[in-house]
C-alpha cells in the first residue's frame, strides 16, 4: 500500500486502510454495545448494524485522531458511539417519516413497527451515552449532548416545515447544518479529543468537518433527485413525497411558472407522484438550474473544507482529510 507518496492525493481504498484496523475495532464495539437485556432491541441493533453503510462518520472521527496524532482506544469507542447515535436518528427519522425502505432493506419501523423502533432508538441514545460516559471526560460528553440537542431541534424544525412551499435558502441551510453539518463536525472534535489534541485544533477540526458535512448534505439532496433507488437505498424523489423542499426545489422555485409552482404544491398536497409525476418535477428542477445550483453550493463548502485541511502540514492523513472531500462531492450515491 502506497501511502507515503508526497503530494499525491489517496484513493477511497487507501483513505481506510489508514484506518481499516480501528474501523473493525469499531464494529465490534458496536457489536458488543448493541447487546441488551431486551432481545428485540438487540436483534432491532443488529439489524441496522448488520444493513451496512459507508461508516464515513466513525471512519472520519478516526481520521481526525490519527491526523491529530493520537487515537486509541478512546478514538475506538468514540467511533462506536457516534455511529450507534447516527443509527438511533435514523430509526427516529424512519418512523417520522413513514418510511417503507433504508438501505436497500425494510426499514426497522416496517419490521418491528413505530412503537417499538422508538424506544429501540431511545435506547440506542442511551447505550452511546454510556460508552461514552466511561471516558470520564465531561468535554465529550458536552460535544455529545450539544449534537443530540442540535439534530432533535432540527428535526422539530422540519417537521414544522412539512408540506410548506415557502421555504428559503436559509430555512435549508439551517435544516443541513442541525441534521448533518453539526453531526460530522463532532466526529471530527472528538477525534481530536481522542488524540490530546489543542483547542485551536480541535475547533479547526471541527471547522473542516462542518463544511464538508454541509457539502455531503447538500449533494444528498441533488441525489434523492438523480440517483436511482437500488443506489440511493430508498425511493428517489422521497424527500418531496414526504412533504420536504430542499435546496434543489428552492432555487427552482425562485424561477418557477405558475403551472412549474402548482406542480410542487400538488406533490406537497398529495404526497404522492399520482397527479404530477417525479420526471415533470426532476425535468423543472433541472432546467430551472436547481441541481447544478446547489451542486455550486456544495463545491463553494467542498473547497472551504479543503482550504483548512490545506493550512496543516502534509501527511498521510493530511491527504486522506483532502481526499474525502473529493468523494463526498463526486459520489453517485
Amino acid at each position: 500500500m502506497e501511502i507515503e507518496r508526497a503530494g499525491q492525493v489517496l484513493t477511497a481504498r487507501e483513505i481506510f486502510d489508514l484506518v481499516r484496523e480501528d474501523l473493525e475495532a469499531v464494529e465490534k464495539a458496536i457489536d458488543i454495545e448493541s447487546i441488551a437485556s431486551v432481545d428485540t432491541v438487540t436483534t432491532i441493533g443488529r439489524y441496522l448494524h448488520q444493513s451496512g453503510g459507508k461508516r464515513l462518520r466513525p471512519a472520519l472521527l478516526l481520521l481526525a485522531a490519527r491526523f491529530a496524532g493520537g487515537g486509541g482506544k478512546t478514538a475506538i469507542h468514540l467511533g462506536a458511539v457516534v455511529e450507534m447515535i447516527h443509527a438511533a436518528t435514523l430509526v427516529h427519522d424512519d418512523v417520522i417519516d413513514v418510511a417503507r425502505t433504508r438501505r436497500g432493506r425494510p426499514s426497522a419501523n416496517v419490521q418491528w413497527g413505530n412503537h417499538t423502533c422508538v424506544l429501540a432508538g431511545d435506547w440506542l441514545y442511551m447505550q452511546a451515552f454510556q460508552v461514552a460516559l466511561r471516558e470520564r471526560n465531561f468535554h465529550i460528553l458536552d460535544l455529545l449532548i450539544s449534537l443530540t440537542q442540535m439534530m432533535v431541534e432540527g428535526e422539530l424544525i422540519q417537521l414544522d416545515r412539512l408540506g410548506k412551499i415557502e421555504i428559503t435558502e436559509a430555512d435549508c441551510m439551517e435544516l443541513v447544518d442541525r441534521k448533518t453539518a453539526c453531526l460530522f463536525s463532532a466526529c471530527a472534535r472528538l477525534g481530536a479529543v481522542a488524540a490530546s489534541a489543542t483547542t485551536a485544533a480541535e475547533e479547526k477540526l471541527g471547522e473542516f468537518a462542518w463544511n464538508l458535512g454541509m457539502a455531503f448534505q447538500l449533494i444528498d439532496d441533488t441525489l434523492d433527485f438523480t440517483s436511482r433507488e437500488q443506489t440511493l437505498g430508498k425511493p428517489v424523489g422521497g424527500d418531496l413525497k414526504e412533504g420536504k423542499v430542499t435546496l434543489p426545489l428552492v432555487y427552482a422555485l425562485e424561477r418557477a411558472t405558475p403551472a412549474e409552482r402548482q406542480l410542487v404544491e400538488t406533490v406537497l398536497r398529495d404526497r404522492n407522484y399520482d397527479a404530477a409525476s417525479f420526471e415533470q418535477i426532476l425535468a423543472f428542477v433541472e432546467a430551472r438550474g436547481g441541481l447544478r445550483r446547489t451542486r455550486e453550493r456544495a463545491q463553494h463548502f467542498r473547497e472551504r473544507a479543503q482550504q483548512i485541511v490545506s493550512e496543516f502540514p502534509e501527511t498521510p492523513y493530511q491527504r486522506a482529510l483532502l481526499t474525502v472531500t473529493e468523494m463526498v462531492t463526486e459520489r453517485d450515491r
